[in-house]
């Protein structure tokens, strides 16, 4: 029986949720966030070179534009490793992610349809359910396959992912959905797949990992315990003065008004350092006292090269700064040029957050990311304050998504949260609420993570019949059971976060062809590797390494 009612008051965007019942106080860091009670720097330094000058025109006597040759003897990557970056969107406090998002389904794959009470348990009244008629519609359902995954065709996620991203972009991704649950409101779920990259070979120029908060796994859920090196330890990023931070070119990339002085400047004196592959002896050259020496000159000389490395690249605020990119927010005299308009921009912090982490993966300059975003723990809130803030989530990833198109990189997107939730059979009937069913209370039966590949080239190609798995079934790991409920032994991960991590890391070497090195890049692997397959959904878009897009 649908029981039409008044909503609750509809919580703004930004405004705390504030449980009276039912939730524990909120205490640590994690509980703050999955709240909207909060919303969630190492430095790479250049050498101040000015006590050093004995001979400035000895200096630049030895000036050469071979910083390229340099780098390469110095080991400085110029991008990333050359894998496929990364980002994943934690979402704290149990958000829907499936069923009213992401479509998914039983056996068949999302469009074998649940039943009429497992769509409600999901927050659809029968009226919306996929395949009910809505003449709206082109194809008079409810079914929406712009980005490839099936989704509900008025999930909130998807309207703001179609805002974000250009129908070029929506061309070029695809998706799938994971089955697989995952323990309400704790910290304690291993969630996080980031030091499993690491272990895959992800890596950046400037870090190797990132996240906006500031914890061992960059967001909120936790890291898989036997894949954490603190060695890696993400490097808080979750605005421009984060990002712009990371770089400090020393005082003498403040002396020349055009770093290609500056940088000519630390060449020569590299020179100057001889060692190693150094075309000048100059007055460290001139002594052997041995490897010893040769040691300390070649550390000297590489410390000259990787300053002026820094400035060459980063020494134009433009290059690291997201507040400066006109492909992420329009600047003054050119509107209508970046994905987000100024103002909403500068009103909304998770914006600005979204574009310091995009900017850092998608470049290259981190492997991989963490968007943290709280607030999603909000069950009896009614519909609309949900729906409002997987709104803003969805307007993140699209625009993710469409600032790799507009570099020219491949881009995979995680999308995951700490345990889900399930409706009541009450309607909200306000504007945001959508006529569907309100959020009641946490569920991890009906919890699933998504998974979204942007490839430049073409679009991501499903396996078909890999593992004895149609295409359907290979963009739907798993499955759910009529009801609207995770069935628990449809892969290795759906009962079993840690497991699921290695599906997300599995899935991630695929892209790059190297799948079957999983055991081998992770040390130990709990997925049975003659039984892959069938848990991959995408054929290689690059041959190991990213050399140019595919």
């Amino acid at each position: 029986m649908i029981i039409r009612t008044k909503a609750p008051r509809q919580l703004a965007l930004d405004e705390p949720i504030r449980h009276e019942s039912g939730h524990k106080r909120p205490k640590s860091r994690r509980d703050f966030l999955a709240a909207g009670l909060t919303t969630g720097p190492a430095v790479v330094g250049g050498t101040t070179l000015l006590s050093l000058f004995a001979n400035p025109r000895k200096a630049f006597a030895a000036l050469s534009d071979d910083l390229d040759q340099l780098r390469g003897a110095c080991g400085i990557a110029t991008q990333g490793a050359g894998r496929i970056p990364f980002i994943a969107f934690d979402l704290a406090g149990g958000a829907n992610l499936n069923g009213s998002e992401a479509l998914i389904g039983g056996q068949g794959g999302a469009l074998d349809f649940l039943s009429t009470a497992g769509y409600a348990k999901l927050g659809l009244p029968g009226d919306q359910l996929p395949q009910s008629p809505n003449a709206a519609s082109p194809t008079n359902n409810f079914i929406n396959t712009s980005f490839g995954l099936p989704w509900h065709s008025d999930g909130a996620m998807l309207r703001g992912m179609l805002e974000k991203a250009s129908p070029a972009t929506q061309a070029l991704t695809n998706g799938a959905v994971i089955a697989a649950r995952s323990e309400n409101d704790t910290a304690n779920n291993p969630h996080n797949p980031l030091y499993g990259l690491v272990k895959a070979g992800a890596d950046g120029s400037l870090l190797t990992l990132i996240g906006s908060r500031t914890s061992d796994s960059g967001g909120n859920s936790m890291a898989p315990a036997s894949m954490i090196d603190l060695g890696a330890r993400p490097t808080k990023v979750d605005r421009a003065s984060d990002v712009t931070g990371l770089v400090d070119t020393g005082q003498l990339g403040q002396l020349f008004p055009d770093s290609a002085d500056t940088i000519g400047v630390l060449e020569a004196i590299a020179r100057i350092s001889g060692g190693a592959g150094s075309s000048a002896s100059g007055k460290l050259g001139a002594v052997n006292m041995g490897t010893r020496d040769a040691a300390i000159k070649e550390a000297v000389r590489c410390g000259y090269i990787k300053s002026a490395d820094l400035v060459d690249r980063f020494g134009t605020p433009a290059t690291l700064n997201p507040d400066l990119d006109p492909l992420i927010v329009d600047q003054a005299g050119s509107p209508g040029t970046g994905i987000f308009t100024a103002a909403e921009y500068a009103n909304d912090a998770e914006f600005r957050k979204a574009a310091a982490v995009m900017k850092m993966v998608v470049n290259g300059f981190a492997g991989a990311g963490t968007i943290a975003m709280g607030g999603y723990d909000y069950h009896g809130q009614g519909r609309a304050t949900g729906e409002v803030r997987n709104l803003r989530a969805g307007r993140c990833i699209g625009a993710c998504l469409e600032y790799a198109r507009r570099v020219g990189v491949p881009l995979m997107v995680y999308v995951f949260s700490d345990g889900s939730l399930n409706a009541n059979g009450t309607m909200d009937t306000t504007v945001d609420g959508r006529g569907k069913f309100m959020w009641a209370s946490d569920n991890q039966s009906t919890a699933a993570s998504i998974m979204l590949v942007f490839n430049p080239g073409r679009r991501a190609t499903l396996l078909d019949g890999a593992g004895g798995y149609p295409a359907a079934r290979h963009q739907q790991i798993g499955y759910f059971t009529a009801d609207g409920s995770v069935a628990t032994t449809s892969h290795p991960g759906a009962n079993a976060v840690n497991l699921l991590v290695e599906v997300v890391i599995l899935n991630y070497l695929a892209l790059h062809g190297l799948q079957g090195q999983l055991a081998t890049f992770l040390g130990t692997t709990g997925l049975p590797m003659g039984q892959i397959d069938q848990w991959t959904a995408f054929s290689p878009i690059c041959n190991g390494v990213i050399t140019s897009p595919v």
